[in-house]
């Protein structure tokens, strides 16, 4: 596909280092051809012998640690972890062009249609209906992002899933199942927002803690394991309601999480190293007396106020 020039009224264009395209397809397609010599006859016996279900748990453990990477700003580490993540998407398109389903060629095709038809303010709104834009939308954002989200929601709106009735899809039916709770619990929340089916505010849902709490303390007080169903929802419709308190808030519950479980971690760690003995040897008031310690000695690292 040809695409049309961008805009030579982008005014951020002179600064920014981009990727030679040349050269990255050269080094695409020896990937594509590396990853096909692995699965051919004669190749990696273990490469070959891997199916879908046998590889998805790598995929996960490659995306996080590109999150880790990220986080603590390693650069060099974070090209290494995405060209791992990258080999996920290889394998994949490779075992299903082994079964006949589809090539990494269809992959690209999908994304670079996707890309185009979602920017019509970026590549055109003829460019973008080629691509098969089917939304009546208008391009001109004039530099506002909330205008390219709006856009971006109606072109999206637009596609439709094959086969399916209009009259049976539910606005959250874009909410993939395939993610993380906490990531599908704040995107369906957004979702609903957008109907107008929401907390006024973050204060509004402190009542709603409140009230979530009691109900799960209710139903772990009964210590019957018959009663396990019920905890594990009542626990759900708490982490729920938390999630959509960080969505208020402009905070992302899985990102919140990640950073509480790094201080811990370092926290943890400072309380056995200030510690004379195991730590399995001394009672609550020392250990919380540790923790304590440990919290202070890091709070200027972490650039939290405890």
């Amino acid at each position: 596909m040809e695409l049309p020039p961008v805009g030579s009224n982008d005014k951020t264009t002179s600064t920014l280092t981009v990727t030679d395209p040349a050269r990255a397809a050269e080094l695409f397609a020896e990937s594509v051809a590396i990853m096909a010599r692995l699965r051919a006859p004669g190749g990696c016996p273990w490469d070959r012998e891997q199916s879908f279900d046998s590889i998805r748990k790598f995929t996960l453990e490659e995306t996080y640690e590109v999150f880790d990477a990220i986080e603590r700003r390693d650069f060099p580490h974070l090209a290494e972890e995405l060209g791992d993540l990258l080999l996920q998407v290889l394998f994949y398109a490779e075992m299903a062009a082994n079964e006949g389903h589809f090539t990494i060629a269809d992959v690209l095709d999908h994304l670079n249609n996707k890309l185009i038809r979602r920017h019509p303010h970026v590549f055109g709104d003829e460019a973008a209906m080629a691509a098969g834009n089917r939304a009546v939308v208008d391009s001109a954002v004039e530099g506002s992002s909330a205008a390219v989200l709006r856009n971006w929601e109606e072109i999206k709106r637009a596609e439709a899933p094959h086969g399916a009735d209009a009259a049976d899809v539910s606005r959250l039916d874009g909410v993939q199942r395939a993610m993380p709770a906490l990531a599908e619990a704040s995107k369906l929340g957004a979702k609903a927002q957008k109907a107008g089916f929401d907390w006024p505010s973050w204060r509004d849902l402190l009542p709603k803690l409140a009230e979530e709490t009691a109900e799960l303390e209710a139903e772990a007080a009964s210590n019957d394991p018959a009663r396990k169903p019920a905890v594990e929802a009542e626990l759900g419709d708490l982490l729920f309601t938390v999630v959509n308190l960080g969505r208020h808030l402009g905070v992302d519950a899985e990102m919140a999480l990640r950073g509480c479980n790094r201080r811990f971690r370092d926290r943890f760690r400072a309380m056995e190293e200030a510690s004379e003995r195991p730590l399995e040897e001394l009672g609550p008031e020392e250990l919380e007396a540790l923790w304590a310690g440990a919290k202070r000695k890091l709070a200027g690292q972490e650039g939290l106020a405890r």
